[in-house]
């Protein structure tokens, strides 16, 4: 600067320059990653342990109705399950990674655009699996082992609650979009609302009046009523951070690409997932209802469990969506390896306890003994491995806000075939039903270590190509123009 500058300067006249605004820090992309996590992951954890809490009663007044209606439920649960998951964790994750990547590169129109395009794909969602269920439903309980009274009353269920297949769509898809904002607090509050609607309205329904297993699944569809209505109003009235555009739409194949990337292959986990609880379902089916209606009651305790993981994983959806999007790599993995040992060691906690004293969890549901030991014995086998089921569903969790899923799926896949093979195995060799819970014990540890493998394995930054095209001109701007700058194999 010359001197007259320096005379005309403020600090000259004795002076101080005004402060530099400091940028505004986004604690999803700037905060500390275990406390950020947990701050996030804890609505979802109050959230969907009331969601247990519905799987709980509903099993336990479905058990007054007797033991062929609890049967029917354990027919009928892998379904509703595929449902949720589906519309929730997959599809759900797949609009939360979307809009969190878009916030963490600074664009909202986009976000606010691939809002929009969530909303139409859960409607199309919805209408498939309403249509093919309700057409295709009954038959495929009768596949998986129904009969008689147990088929007549998981057909009652199916035809309420997949007459209604898209109100749960749409309310996952929002839900998504607001987790992935960063806000967990809304959605979470919703589930929770609609958990103590369907247990009111469930009851109410099926023993006050008499609607049997139909009104379970009314009383459902009721509760995911008011949650739609909620959020949606909270989304359009522009309180959220996005608000989904309607006025000068234009339907882009560019906003359906970057969902379904991430939630059309991520469907594939749960429909693997469930597909496994299918098959054991069907063999074990040839051991009697008491059989059946234990392994039921253990698969629910797997469910609830597993909602920890499945709360942690969606709090790191957005943490590391944003990271990504803000090409901030090694935060976006240390957020998933923080993320996937806290959901081992908390499932695995939870777990092993009710291993121990099992009849803490069996004796709730039912007072048949056969059914009481079935479940007991499954548990003791089963239950300590479920945290490696904990482990994958974080690990996949993560893998959607990297947009990287292709790895978790893969090892579902691996794990439907081991259990595939290995039931093929026992049925020709006359196994016992602890040899089939031996199985399902050996393919969770399977699961959660291939799944931990793919997700160390595969890259999550750029593609090396793309970092050396970037390369001159990051090293121009750290030198400065007078650099000399090494040229790039891959610029002409």
């Amino acid at each position: 600067m010359s001197e007259i500058g320096l005379a005309d300067s403020p600090v000259g006249e004795g002076r101080t320059l005004p402060p530099i605004a400091k940028p505004v820090r986004n604690a999803l992309v700037d905060g500390p990653i275990l406390r950020t996590l947990l701050s996030l992951a804890w609505p979802n954890i109050i959230a969907n342990t009331a969601g247990t809490c519905v799987v709980i009663a509903e099993t336990s007044y479905i058990g007054r109705l007797g033991i062929e209606a609890l049967a029917a439920m354990a027919l009928v649960f892998p379904l509703v399950i595929l449902t949720m998951t589906m519309s929730g964790g997959a599809m759900g994750g797949g609009v939360a990674s979307a809009i969190a990547r878009a916030l963490g590169a600074g664009d909202t129109e986009r976000a606010s655009t691939l809002a929009t395009h969530a909303l139409l794909i859960a409607l199309l969602f919805g209408a498939t699996f309403m249509i093919g269920m309700l057409v295709f439903g009954p038959a495929l309980l009768e596949v998986l082992g129904g009969r008689g009274a147990v088929l007549s009353h998981a057909t009652a269920y199916l035809q309420i609650f997949f007459g209604g297949a898209i109100l749960p769509w749409l309310m996952n898809s929002m839900a998504g979009i607001l987790r992935g904002t960063g806000n967990m607090k809304l959605p979470s509050f919703m589930i929770l609302s609609s958990a103590v609607l369907q247990i009111v309205l469930g009851g109410t329904l099926s023993l006050g009046l008499g609607l049997g297993m139909r009104g379970v699944a009314a009383g459902a569809l009721l509760a995911f009523c008011v949650s739609i209505s909620v959020m949606g109003w909270y989304l359009f009235s522009g309180r959220a951070r996005v608000r989904p555009k309607l006025r000068g739409l234009k339907i882009s194949r560019a906003m359906f690409a970057d969902i379904l990337k991430v939630g059309a292959i991520a469907c594939f986990s749960p429909l693997q997932s469930v597909l496994s609880i299918a098959i054991f379902t069907h063999m074990l089916a040839s051991f009697g209802t008491a059989v059946l209606a234990g392994y039921g009651i253990g698969a629910r305790l797997e469910f609830m469990v597993t909602t920890v993981a499945f709360s942690v994983g969606m709090a790191s959806v957005p943490m590391v969506g944003m990271a990504i999007g803000a090409e901030r790599i090694v935060r976006a993995r240390r957020i998933a390896w923080t993320a996937g040992l806290v959901s081992f060691a908390s499932v695995g906690a939870l777990s092993t306890l009710i291993a121990i004293v099992p009849q803490l969890w069996v004796d709730i549901f039912t007072q048949d003994e056969s059914a009481r030991s079935a479940g007991r014995h499954y548990l003791q086998v089963a239950a300590p491995m479920y945290a490696f089921i904990g482990l994958a569903i974080s690990m996949y969790f993560s893998s959607q806000g990297a947009a990287r899923v292709i790895g978790p799926v893969l090892a579902q896949t691996v794990r439907l075939v081991f259990i595939a093979a290995g039931g093929s195995y026992l049925l020709s060799h006359a196994a016992t039903e602890g040899d089939f819970f031996m199985l399902a014990a050996s393919s969770m540890v399977l699961l959660g270590v291939l799944t931990l493998a793919t997700v160390m394995l595969i890259r999550w930054g750029p593609k090396p190509a793309a970092a050396l095209e970037l390369r001159p001109a990051v090293l121009a701007a750290e030198l400065g123009s007078g650099a000399q700058i090494p040229p790039s194999p891959h610029v002409g």
